[in-house]
């Protein structure tokens, strides 16, 4: 920990930002140098938490973070054909049996912690749901739930998500015949830049304006499929303005873990760690059904399976080699809108009959 004057947060938000751009940078280049994938969105991560727990008192705009979730959204745009669509029509019958299975283990382990009187309230109910933490966190509130747990078990969710999902990426994947592709940080400027910089903005517009869950990001990712397969506009994202995106997601993450919140989760903690692992774990098993029964390739199957934090595994898989990023997207999308639309009214039923139960006791 830092000491005296040279604490975070004795500083000024101008020398905050800066230094923790060196640490983020600092924190990426040795990730990148193990060629660990996700690098530049974990590095910012751990910069952030490392920043927030040392007193930082930075808070990342809520713009700045929508127009990350645009690139990210242009980026699977880029990646993937419009065949989602028959990805989905595919595998109808095998993506409702995931995401209700992901939902309904979530359930359990928040419904669990809430009778264990882990967590005051119905707060682990919401905190435990696979998905849609803007959603959770505001919901959460109207009954008694306490938001800032709530938001802490939904982002140390993704944490422990995107990390697992990076490193299986890095480690069990054989990437030895793999020759990597030299790195062009500034290449020239395209009037495709322009185009697509036009498409994420669009998009930010249109999914606020529809009020569309998590629009940010997947409004320009169907309007880009939508262009690109008919070839009415080039995809163009150049490293460096990824490279923003990827450090303002990792921000947003990492400084979400200050001191205060994390001293007040800190009674809770074991357990909040260990209905992760068991989710995630739970998550790995239907990703080892994928793959044993449906012949879907390990590392494909573990990602789109993984629990939360859609567009920080919209990054790891982007930067993943030999993974089908179609259908990685086309179940985590799958599973964003149905938790959007089914797990708040699970979470209200097992929140209202959770109060219900203490009231009786009482």
């Amino acid at each position: 920990m830092l000491n005296g004057n040279y604490r975070p947060e004795n500083m000024k938000p101008v020398i905050q930002w800066p230094l923790l751009m060196i640490l983020s940078a600092v924190f990426a280049f040795c990730l990148q140098w193990i060629k660990l994938p996700g690098a530049l969105l974990l590095g910012p991560m751990l910069a952030g938490i490392v920043w927030s727990l040392n007193g930082g008192t930075l808070q990342l705009p809520r713009k700045l973070f929508i127009a990350a979730q645009a690139i990210i959204g242009c980026l699977v745009a880029q990646s993937i054909s419009s065949g989602m669509l028959s990805t989905f029509a595919q595998h109808w019958l095998l993506f409702p049996f995931i995401v209700f299975s992901t939902i309904a283990a979530s359930s359990l382990m928040g419904w669990v912690i809430s009778k264990l009187n882990v967590l005051p309230g119905t707060t682990a109910i919401w905190g435990s749901s696979p998905g849609a933490a803007a959603a959770m966190v505001l919901m959460a509130e109207e009954f008694g739930a306490d938001s800032r747990l709530v938001a802490f078990m939904q982002y140390l969710r993704v944490i422990v998500v995107a990390s697992a999902a990076s490193i299986i990426a890095r480690f069990w994947v054989d990437t030895g015949d793999i020759t990597a592709t030299p790195i062009v940080w500034f290449p020239p400027l395209q009037w495709a830049t322009l185009h697509t910089l036009l498409l994420a903005f669009a998009g930010i517009i249109i999914g606020r304006l529809a009020r569309i869950p998590s629009g940010a990001m997947l409004v320009p990712m169907m309007l880009g499929m939508a262009l690109q397969s008919r070839q009415l506009m080039t995809i163009d994202l150049p490293e460096w303005l990824l490279s923003i995106a990827y450090a303002l997601m990792g921000w947003r993450i990492g400084l979400s873990f200050t001191r205060a919140v994390l001293q007040h989760a800190i009674r809770g903690l074991p357990q909040i760690i260990l209905s992760i692992v068991l989710l995630v774990g739970f998550c790995g098993g239907l990703a080892w059904l994928l793959t044993n029964h449906f012949h879907i390739d390990p590392l494909t199957a573990y990602l789109a399976t993984s629990p939360g934090g859609m567009d920080s595994i919209a990054i790891i898989a982007a930067s993943s080699n030999n993974v089908d990023l179609e259908f990685v997207m086309a179940l985590q999308t799958a599973r964003l809108f149905l938790v959007i639309f089914i797990g708040p009214v699970l979470a209200r039923m097992i929140a209202r009959k959770t109060i219900a139960e203490s009231s009786s006791i009482s």
